[in-house]
């Protein structure tokens, strides 16, 4: 078998239907065993930045993806999204089509390269932002590609591999393809033990014990290990913004989303009273916190990682919570829920909001969330307004939530609209794919919308128009120029990439427009793009925004 068959053929195993990237000189003949491959489709991206944000946002959805570039200015476009799939545990198999060995040997003076005869310096630059890298050659490719891989899916974090123009198609010898193995590590027995004495005897003594479910619960798999957690013990549960629906936000046991004092008031009130916290897969950035205002303390507070546990202060390594989670669950009783189950905080508008016909932040959020959303949706959110307007939105059973909220790289939302639709497609169960984006970060990436209409993709999207980037006027610089941006015409995008009569376009300014919208959207079949340009002031922003900039001030 072909190096480079090979290389697909595992990446097919693991779930892989779609690779995105854009060609190159150095990867071209690769790409014609792509898209040779039946049960594969090539997604051509229109740069590789937004590809590595496809790759991204598919994996989120597919459990891991696939990108190809090419050599030097390739894969340097796509750096920075591997960089965020990296900051937020996202496995992506980023392949870099490289110049044969030879040149390699002699240092030729090739393009792409930056003339030194330095052909390593791009994959040294990888080595801080991806879990493994890899050199293909005849006598190591096979090996390579398995460990390469299984570090990826086992690790949740992107990976390099170089395949230079004179491996792809070397022979190498396959006895047989069975599956990767993708077993994790056992848990040390005897540490694993005393951890689970000692955690049983802290809960044992608590009064009143919560968990704190974050975003490492569902990047290393162990959603349904903390689901069954949950129902056993009783404990309520709150998530943060990152971990937004790794348990379902109709659970009977869910508290709400806890962002320190950014929270809803009985969040706040229902983390401050607990005496036990079991925190699970937690991510404490500024934004994952409320600007580091968490009201969690070590002394009360024992921590489930991927890769120890920590109770109090005392650290017991190489202890996963996937493993000792099932464990604990078959050892303790259900325990009585001395939470007291408050209903969420509901807006009061005021009198003139009411009587107002402007689209208004503290409003439609609340629109989109009762009348909108349904089941089993992916909904992404730009890191902007758009991301702290859904913070306060219950999710409907089976939603899957897709934002950058530690990396927060401006655009991303776009080619990770256009991943996880594709991701979707995997999937037996229809899935609405809506994005919720604004106009700022919608001019950095816009072009892949015409991917999405290239393949079809019936996504909803949401451009909320509010004359520039709000999220940084909220920051600073309220009335600066440099958070101003040319006005375009939204409403052309479709037509300007050629969408013809695939896809619909809606601009709305005011509450009756957006709710006939919205309502034409839930009530019809869907299965062609829909833009929406929706029209909101510019110097209104969510609560949660407010906020967590008022932190970020103090």
């Amino acid at each position: 078998m072909k190096v480079a068959e090979y290389l697909i053929k595992r990446l097919k195993q693991l779930g892989v239907r779609h690779i995105f990237g854009v060609p190159g000189d150095f990867n071209l003949k690769f790409l014609d065993l792509i898209e040779d491959e039946e049960g594969i489709d090539w997604i051509g991206g229109c740069n590789e930045l937004n590809a590595g944000y496809a790759a991204d946002g598919y994996a989120r959805v597919n459990k891991i993806g696939a990108l190809v570039t090419t050599f030097g200015v390739g894969e340097l476009s796509a750096i920075n999204a591997i960089a965020g799939s990296y900051a937020e545990m996202v496995p992506v198999v980023h392949i870099v089509g490289t110049p044969s060995t030879k040149s390699q040997a002699e240092g030729a003076l090739l393009h792409h390269t930056l003339g030194n005869g330095d052909f390593r310096i791009y994959m040294k630059m990888y080595e801080g932002i991806t879990v493994a890298q890899a050199s293909l050659n005849q006598v190591n490719a096979k090996s390579e590609i398995d460990r390469v891989l299984r570090e990826c899916y086992l690790k949740a974090r992107p990976v390099y591999i170089s395949l230079p123009t004179d491996v792809y198609d070397k022979e190498i010898d396959v006895a047989d393809l069975s599956s990767l193995d993708l077993t994790y590590p056992e848990n040390p027995r005897e540490v694993e033990e005393a951890a689970i004495k000692q955690i049983i005897e802290e809960i044992h003594k608590s009064k009143r014990t919560i968990i704190l479910a974050d975003v490492g619960t569902s990047r290393y798999s162990t959603t349904k290990e903390l689901l069954e957690f949950v129902e056993k013990t009783g404990f309520r549960v709150f998530t943060s913004p990152m971990g937004k629906g790794v348990i379902s936000e109709n659970h009977p046991l869910f508290g709400g989303i806890y962002i320190g004092n950014v929270s809803e008031p009985h969040v706040q009130r229902g983390v401050k009273e607990a005496d036990l916290i079991l925190s699970i897969g937690s991510l404490k950035s500024d934004f994952n916190t409320g600007g580091f205002t968490y009201l969690v303390s070590a002394e009360k507070t024992i921590e489930f990682r991927h890769d120890r546990v920590k109770i109090f202060y005392a650290v017991y390594e190489n202890v996963s919570m996937r493993q000792i989670l099932p464990k604990l669950t078959s050892r303790l009783e259900r325990q009585p829920s001395l939470t007291q189950v408050e209903p969420p905080y509901q807006y009061q508008p005021t009198m003139e909001e009411t009587n107002s016909q402007q689209i208004t932040q503290s409003w439609i959020w609340k629109e989109i969330a009762s009348k909108f959303l349904k089941p089993n949706d992916i909904i992404v959110a730009e890191t902007g307004t758009s991301l702290f307007g859904l913070m306060d939105v219950r999710f409907p059973e089976g939603a899957t939530f897709i934002s950058q909220v530690l990396y927060g790289s401006i655009g991303y939302s776009v080619g990770a609209t256009l991943g996880a639709t594709l991701a979707a497609k995997n999937n037996k169960i229809k899935r609405r794919i809506v994005l919720f984006v604004g106009d700022g970060s919608f001019q950095l990436t816009a072009q892949e919308i015409s991917t999405m209409i290239r393949n079809n993709l019936d996504p909803i999207i949401f451009v909320l128009n509010n004359d520039g980037y709000t999220i940084e006027r909220m920051i600073h610089g309220m009335e600066r120029k440099y958070n101003d941006i040319q006005p375009w015409h939204y409403c052309k995008t479709l037509e300007y990439f050629g969408a013809g009569k695939k896809g619909n376009t809606v601009k709305v300014s005011t509450k009756k427009e957006l709710e006939s919208c919205i309502s034409q959207l839930s009530n019809s079949p869907l299965n062609e793009i829909q833009f929406i340009e929706v029209i909101m002031d510019k110097f209104d922003a969510p609560r949660s925004l407010l906020k967590t900039t008022e932190n970020a001030h103090n």
